[in-house]
């Protein structure tokens, strides 16, 4: 297979990305077409259905054009590999028209909708069955609320004339011509439609919800024979597509989360942490989310997953907002300056705290100021709040599954930040490890699409693929600075949920 390729699709919330991967896993070309949001009223993020697949054709198109351009001869393609965006969701007739804009993982317009349902007899049969918890974030709600409050929604549904799917559905369903509807167990997952137990939709729960007269698309596992596409023309003979998952699925597939125990975490504005657990499934007691970590034909490997609100964002604020910095890259060298935080945290729950703490309503601060306390305080406490919350998830992880963390593998803008990927080693006592590739979850469904296409045998020849750009982060040998560190943030931490609990009652 050495001349052969895989295309990757990454449809993410700001963009397209296509990449052509070779035999050995690494990229030979990409390209990337941006896509735009819409917020209509406060709250609200749609984004056009249309212009999500155009940009995955055009991405593509200029893919396969810059390796021709590159290698002088067409690429030969053998399969295709689909990542997307996870909870966002389109709703499409019979003949394939969209009936609304899709609705954005990021939108809240249903916070009312999780109210009415939280603390009754459903709250706890959606924790049990889905393994998710009542939020905006997932899908359910916002359909839901588009039962409610679209008349031409709820008509659609009603005659049986209305299709549901996630990105990875639409796709699929556009770039086979409407011949395949399928999902894949992981974007199911995402929906608080989805039974984990029996891998099925649940009839129950959509008939509570109203929604029985839905189309839903057929879950399978991630790896499988969906279909196959010349993408409106770009390529002479169709190519089969054998993968789709969501996209921080596809990260941990990337990353190597193979076996129980290991672990991935993406870190951008916010944080995806997800925990391999094998083939068992975990019900967590502390706020995690249980999901499907990724899937083959013959194997279904569970997660808990914890959600960070903010890491990335805080440093953006820093920069944008205080001006404490110009370019994100000088916090690093900033913390470094002083020997510690000289006993300052800073709290970040700009859009209030999610894993495990789900307090969604607080406030960000900064504690412990003194007078001879500068802007190299206020940098440092806050890049250490990202590997404190990250402790944070995986010590609740580790607490719920009575499995040890492996090791933890990690992606994302910020793991360019030496200081916060050492901090990160000494808290969790662990061996952190970037891979050193960018585009991890088009890596992820490339590897996926691979073994069921066969360039691969099986998952120890992924582990064989050698990434040269690999950065390991070992564990120092005094530790005491950063564990000090953590203890007070978390007495800050007390204070101030005790304070914002008296508050609000």
């Amino acid at each position: 297979m050495q001349d052969s390729y895989i295309l990757a699709i990454d449809q993410g919330t700001s963009g397209t990305k296509a990449v052509l991967f070779n035999g050995q896993g690494r990229i030979a070309v990409k390209a990337m077409v941006p896509l735009q949001s819409r917020f209509p009223h406060p709250g609200f993020v749609e984004q056009d259905p249309e212009e999500i697949y155009q940009s995955v054709i055009h991405a593509i198109r200029q893919c396969l054009d810059n390796f021709l351009t590159e290698k002088g001869k067409s690429a030969n393609l053998v399969a295709c590999g689909i990542s997307n965006q996870r909870e966002t969701f389109l709703l499409w007739d019979p003949t394939g028209k969209p009936l609304c804009p899709a609705v954005v993982w990021q939108c809240k317009r249903s916070v009312n909708i999780c109210t009415r349902l939280k603390n009754t007899d459903i709250e706890n049969e959606i924790i049990q069955k889905t393994g998710l918890i009542i939020d905006p974030y997932f899908s359910g709600t916002k359909l839901i609320w588009l039962w409610e409050n679209d008349p031409t929604i709820q008509r659609a549904i009603k005659s049986g004339n209305a299709c549901f799917g996630t990105v990875d559905t639409w796709l699929l369903y556009k770039l086979t011509n409407g011949k395949q509807y399928y999902t894949d167990y992981t974007n199911a997952s995402r929906t608080l439609l989805f039974n984990l137990d029996t891998l099925g939709w649940d009839l129950n729960l959509l008939d509570h919800f109203c929604l029985n007269g839905l189309n839903l698309p057929e879950a399978r596992p991630s790896a499988y024979q969906y279909g196959e596409s010349n993408f409106e023309g770009l390529v002479p003979d169709p190519v089969k597509i054998t993968a789709m998952i969501g996209d921080s699925h596809a990260a941990a597939m990337g990353e190597g989360c193979f076996s129980p125990g290991t672990a991935k975490a993406t870190l951008g504005t916010g944080c995806s942490i997800l925990l391999n657990t094998g083939s068992k499934r975990i019900r967590s007691k502390q706020g995690m989310v249980t999901t499907i970590c990724w899937s083959t034909p013959d194997r279904i490997d569970y997660a808990l997953e914890g959600v960070i609100v903010t890491c990335g964002a805080t440093i953006k604020w820093l920069r944008d907002q205080l001006g404490l910095f110009v370019d994100s890259k000088e916090t690093a060298a900033i913390a470094q300056s002083i020997r510690n935080s000289n006993g300052v945290a800073l709290i970040p729950a700009f859009s209030g705290l999610g894993t495990p703490y789900w307090q969604m309503n607080l406030k960000a601060a900064i504690l412990g100021l003194t007078l001879d306390c500068n802007k190299a305080h206020i940098v440092r406490a806050a890049l250490e709040s990202i590997p404190i919350q990250i402790k944070d998830v995986v010590d609740t992880m580790q607490t719920d599954s009575g499995i040890d963390l492996a090791g933890l593998n990690v992606d994302g803008g910020i793991t360019a930040n030496t200081f916060v990927m050492q901090l990160l080693a000494d808290l969790l006592n662990v061996t952190v490890t970037n891979i050193g590739i960018e585009e991890v979850s088009a890596l992820g469904a490339a590897y996926l699409a691979a073994l069921q296409a066969e360039v691969f045998g099986n998952l120890d020849d992924l582990t064989k693929l050698n990434h040269n750009k690999k950065k390991v982060f070992i564990p120092g040998s005094d530790r005491a600075p950063i564990n000090k560190t953590y203890r007070q943030y978390h007495q800050y931490l007390k204070l101030f949920l005790g304070n914002n609990h008296n508050r609000n009652n």
